[in-house]
């Protein structure tokens, strides 16, 4: 609502139309005028008015008609309206209620009731405005949080929940640019898988994988680990990118040893269908090489370096139930597990030894 207030007083008698517009501005409101009821809508459509006075016997289209369709019209905000009539009937004022005025007064008019009214139904107006405008306000809201929503549920199709939502939060895609930085990769594959799919039916096959992927994939977000990629019965998860974790070695440790305790719980269902498979996994600490490949329409966010290459040697070498980890990260994991020193091995791929150990179990 504007401030002052602009009112329309509408009524083909002039010296009427005089008497409201000197009452209205004495009291500090805008007024404008219209002598029939075309020139009315016309008003209210060109610039339309924060309240309207209506006189109901005019020419052309008489007040009902006019407030009728004031009130049907779309395009309108709410305006109020008020009946101003010689016509005292209650029959007219049941009338003038029901074809959309929002008050009724009566001629001659009552100052005192005209002021009442007044700034009765602009109070109304006033408060009808902060209503839609705070209505609009939440629309915008709701459909920016749905856009979001709906943006990182396409990036979930294809990037770790964690680096998706950080996407989002940014506001741009920066994230995605190649950076340095230290992380906790891990490695992880079930033994024997490589024979077993040789004789396997494929439905077999993916019914296996359905339930190890079901298993592992929630211990995964419980930790919010990054899933790098699965590559069948194989994965690589890695902490501390995108989002910074300080904590990296105790949360991949404790990831470690859940995923080899959820996993050695279904290899028991596995072996009662002859289905004899181990799981071992590899973990190494250290700086890689972060950031988008791919093309335009499809692309993943990957790390590469020496850090991913020792994850992986060490989990070639897992036996069954092994968490095999780097000896930096060993001293890291003491935190939360109990660590079985192994020496060093030399590790195929690997110019010299590697300090090895064994996570046994959490602490």
């Amino acid at each position: 609502m504007r401030d002052p207030a602009r009112i329309l007083v509408v009524d083909d008698v002039a010296d009427n139309v005089e008497i409201l517009r000197m009452r209205l501005r004495s009291l500090g409101y805008e007024v404008a005028v219209a002598a029939d009821g075309e020139q009315a809508l016309d008003a209210v459509k060109a610039d339309p008015p924060d309240l309207v006075l209506l006189d109901i016997m005019m020419p052309k289209i008489d007040g009902l008609e006019v407030v009728r369709r004031i009130k049907s019209d779309p395009t309108l905000p709410f305006i109020p309206v008020v009946m101003v009539t010689a016509k005292a009937n209650p029959k007219d004022v049941v009338a003038g209620l029901d074809a959309g005025g929002d008050d009724y007064l009566t001629k001659p008019v009552d100052h005192a009731a005209l002021v009442a009214r007044v700034r009765a139904m602009l109070r109304i107006k006033s408060l009808h405005d902060q209503l839609a405008n705070l209505n609009r306000d939440l629309e915008r809201k709701v459909a920016e949080q749905v856009g979001e929503l709906e943006r990182v549920n396409r990036l979930r199709r294809f990037l770790a929940p964690q680096l998706a939502q950080a996407i989002v939060s940014a506001g741009d895609e920066k994230i995605l640019e190649n950076h340095r930085r230290e992380i906790v990769a891990m490695f992880c594959d079930l033994r024997g898988f490589t024979s077993f799919a040789e004789t396997a039916e494929p439905e077999d096959i993916m019914a296996l994988l359905g339930e190890y992927h079901g298993a592992v994939g929630p211990l995964i977000r419980k930790y919010e680990g990054t899933l790098d990629r699965f590559t069948g019965d194989g994965m690589l998860v890695f902490f501390n990118d995108p989002l910074p974790c300080p904590d990296a070695p105790e949360r991949a440790g404790r990831l470690a040893l859940e995923m080899r305790d959820a996993v050695r719980d279904l290899a028991v269902g596995w072996a009662r269908r002859g289905q004899r498979l181990g799981f071992g996994i590899g973990m190494a600490q250290g700086y890689a090489t972060l950031g988008r490949i791919g093309f335009e329409d499809r692309f993943d966010y990957t790390a590469i370096g020496a850090v991913i290459n020792l994850a992986a040697r060490l989990c070639a070498e897992a036996a069954d139930g092994q968490v095999l980890v780097s000896g930096r990260l060993a001293a890291a994991a003491e935190a939360v597990a109990v660590v079985d020193a192994l020496g060093e091995r030399e590790l195929r791929g690997m110019a010299r030894p590697v300090a090895v150990a064994n996570l046994q179990r959490l602490k």
